[in-house]
């Protein structure tokens, strides 16, 4: 946190050695044990001592490019998991996080030896080790595409469980430890991806004590003059200032003592980057940073904390529009404390914090800080009552599927990760505070009031008295929306007036979503006239399939968003058309004329037509085709007790559709040649196999919806793979929703469950 006081050595690095005399893996190991025990209520240390010896096995040939062993590292990054006193399955998943992707061992291996927990965490951690978060200055459309997507895989890896990322967390801090060792070129790039990607993420989930020591070594590494500037000018007076500290800590804890407060007082100087960012930020000189130390006061409640600050306004002169009350309104990562800079007796000024030992404990470990044991069957108590520290992570992956613009998607996350801007809190007419970034507009509280109320909005009083919409809120202003059912929409020229990430997302989402239809037909004019110009026939060589393939590769609802997204900017003609010609190519990998397609089917059917029929894995059976592999269309998603066709294609086998499917419907005369005959013939124990369905529901809008139609799946031992739902503007809501099934009984049985639920007009299954 940019305003917190964290020693830039809040994590021992002293364990890490810069040259090859390392500490070895037996000392480290005990490091490791020693650090669990202090905060671990059990005894119990057999999985963590069990993972270690499978990591030490598995990574015994291997070494660090600092000549180290490997198993160096993931020691060290199970010891930094550890002093964030995350839980052993955690623990254990640092210590095995490489040796699936280095080693020989697989999934099932972890999951027989340490249960599906650990198997998980470190399946996800090693799929984030394969997403490069490339922060480049290459800004080309295939760089930005690249990155987006990459960073859309790994927020969702952080929804699935958020101590995936504290693991990638740890193991990045280590990797930052020893950078040294990488050539110049690579330290840059981790550097740069670092401050812009991970040092954020831990500041949204309230981990200082990670997030300080990466800033510094990124800085270190990133602007390497300006760190050495700086280190050397903080030494130069690091005596006098060390005297001053502990000068006014004394004075401070002789009056807090004094008052019958309980306290912990200490003083120190803020971390380099801290510093930097605000001399650069408000350029200026290292002697015009009011806040270059600080003094913290830990007490035991709230109560003392105001108390606290009673003594030291009495003491000490304030600087007017100092104080910060991050304790009544806390900053979006949920840090509490009180802030005020002060004037000593010297004439310098410096800052305090006030705040309780559960509020220290929170601004170091953030998120980490709510992993705790419980001696029960219950076993680890999850991140209860952290919904809204995650709140920016569910906003972030409601963005992913609104949007398809790669380069809007990145704005959005660079706007929502830069934590070093203010924010203004304000209050809606029943007292409920909102925090928003500094210059927001009455626009920005509408918008994270309810979409809806943005959308309505036609104007607003602040404090009972009637503002233009450009109003700049004021910390605690009290906000009323006025609204309108006859308003046509926002503006455009809101977008200009906007601060927050949310509203901005919003606004564009209405103007897309108004002009859809005007935006599809210019699309398909883009995508023909482009095709045109290179000779490809593009709605020749198209086929449903294909283009079901691309919208779900661009998380699309269907063809015609495809279209719109080309026609409004988001896509480009040439992704759209090369990716169609590449699907085509590999569906056609020697070109043919309808004749030989035809010539060909025919002699393998009549080659096969005295055979008996071919029994797939799959449960199909397919009648005077032999040696092609069976798959089911994505399109339709049959399942077993659906009518189906089996569809010939070249180079990919047979897809199976189901017979009402839309894509089977509609295809071509020539084309229907290559449907052939396929029936389910199940094995007996095919209750055990799961397949894919889709289903679109159709509802009224209303509080508790999306909960209702989720409970309802769930009391049916459903899993759930997607659920995506929007509302037009007329109160329908649309939700489409995935989901695992053994057959079409279990499916009817479900679609009956959901009809029961208040407000569903209509449930439909996915045709194409």
């Amino acid at each position: 946190m940019a305003d917190e006081v964290v020693s830039s050595a809040a994590i021992d690095t002293s364990r890490i050695s810069q040259n090859k005399d390392f500490v070895t893996p037996d000392v480290l190991y005990n490091q490791l044990i020693e650090s669990v025990q202090k905060y671990h209520p059990s005894d119990d240390i057999s999985m963590i001592e069990k993972a270690y010896n499978v990591a030490f096995e598995a990574h015994k040939a291997q070494v660090r490019k600092s000549g180290e062993p490997y198993i160096i590292h993931p020691l060290n990054v199970a010891i930094i998991l550890a002093e964030l006193e995350m839980d052993k399955e955690t623990i254990a998943a640092g210590l095995l996080h490489d040796v699936v992707e280095d080693t020989i061992m697989t999934d099932a291996d972890l999951k027989r030896e340490f249960g599906e927990d650990v198997a998980l965490l470190v399946d996800g951690v090693t799929k984030l080790e394969k997403i490069p978060l490339s922060t480049s200055i290459d800004q080309s459309e295939a760089k930005l595409e690249m990155q987006a997507e990459n960073l859309r895989k790994m927020f969702l890896a952080m929804a699935k469980d958020i101590r995936v990322i504290m693991i990638k967390l740890a193991d990045r801090l280590h990797n930052m430890r020893t950078l040294q060792y990488q050539k110049p070129e690579s330290q840059l790039r981790i550097a740069r991806e670092t401050q812009e990607i991970y040092c954020p993420i831990a500041q949204r989930l309230g981990i200082s004590k990670l997030k300080v020591e990466l800033d510094d070594i990124s800085l270190s590494y990133l602007d390497p003059e300006a760190y050495k500037e700086l280190s050397e000018k903080i030494e130069m007076g690091k005596e006098a200032r060390d005297e001053y500290i502990k000068s006014i800590v004394k004075e401070v804890s002789e009056h807090i003592d004094n008052a019958g407060i309980r306290a912990k007082v200490d003083g120190r100087v803020k971390h380099f980057f801290s510093i930097y960012k605000k001399m650069k930020n408000q350029n200026k000189t290292l002697d015009q940073i009011y806040d270059i130390f600080a003094v913290r006061i830990v007490v035991d409640s709230v109560k003392d904390c105001y108390a606290a600050l009673g003594v030291i306004h009495e003491m000490y002169k304030p600087i007017p529009g100092r104080f910060k009350d991050y304790i009544a309104m806390p900053k979006p990562n949920m840090y509490q404390s009180l802030h005020t800079t002060l004037i000593g007796s010297t004439g310098q000024p410096f800052e305090i914090q006030i705040r309780t030992f559960e509020m220290h404990k929170a601004a170091e470990y953030g998120i980490a800080a709510h992993w705790k044991y419980k001696e029960s069957s219950a076993g680890m108590s999850g991140v209860h009552g952290e919904e809204e520290k995650l709140s920016w992570l569910r906003q972030i992956l409601e963005w992913q599927r609104d949007m398809s613009d790669n380069r809007e998607f990145l704005n959005l996350l660079k706007n929502d990760l830069d934590l070093f801007s203010d924010n203004v809190y304000c209050f809606t007419p029943s007292g409920e505070v909102k925090n928003l970034p500094a210059g927001s507009c009455p626009i920005d509280f509408a918008y994270s009031i309810h979409t809806a109320v943005g959308n309505r909005m036609v104007g607003a009083r602040v404090n009972g008295k009637l503002v233009p919409i450009d109003y700049k809120i004021k910390n605690g202003d009290r906000i009323e929306v006025i609204t309108s059912q006859n308003t046509k929409g926002p503006s455009r020229d809101w977008l200009s007036l906007v601060k927050s990430t949310q509203a901005k997302n919003k606004i564009n989402q209405w103007f897309k979503n108004e002009s859809k239809d005007d935006n599809v037909s210019k699309g398909k004019d883009i995508l023909v006239n482009y095709c045109k110009t290179r000779n490809i026939d593009i709605y020749g060589i198209i086929t449903p399939e294909y283009k079901a393939e691309l919208v779900r590769k661009y998380g699309l609802h269907d063809w015609d968003g495809v279209l719109a997204a080309i026609g409004h900017g988001a896509l480009k003609e040439g992704q759209v058309a090369n990716k169609i010609k590449e699907l085509y190519e590999a569906d056609h990998p020697q070109v043919m004329t309808n004749e030989e397609v035809l010539e060909a089917i025919a002699e393998n059917a009549a080659a096969a037509a005295n055979k008996p029929s071919i029994k797939k894995k799959s449960g199909i059976v397919v009648k005077g085709i032999t040696d092609l592999s069976v798959r089911f269309s994505k399109c339709c998603g049959p399942v077993p007790g659906d009518e189906i066709v089996g569809f010939v294609t070249r180079g990919r086998g047979i897809s199976i559709h189901r017979t009402d499917c839309v894509n089977v419907l509609s295809l071509p005369e020539l084309e229907r040649v290559r449907l052939i005959d396929a029936e389910w013939q199940l094995p007996e124990n095919h209750k055990a196999e799961k397949y894919l369905a889709e289903i679109k529901i159709y509802a009224n809008d209303r509080n508790g919806l999306l909960a209702d139609v989720s409970r309802a799946l769930t009391e049916k031992n459903i899993n759930i793979m997607s659920m995506n739902t929007k509302t037009n503007r007329q109160g329908l809501a649309t939700m489409q929703t995935s989901f695992e099934i053994t057959s079409k009984e279990e499916l009817e049985r479900v679609i009956d469950k959901v009809r029961g639920i208040e407000g569903v007009i209509d449930i439909q299954r996915t045709t194409g």
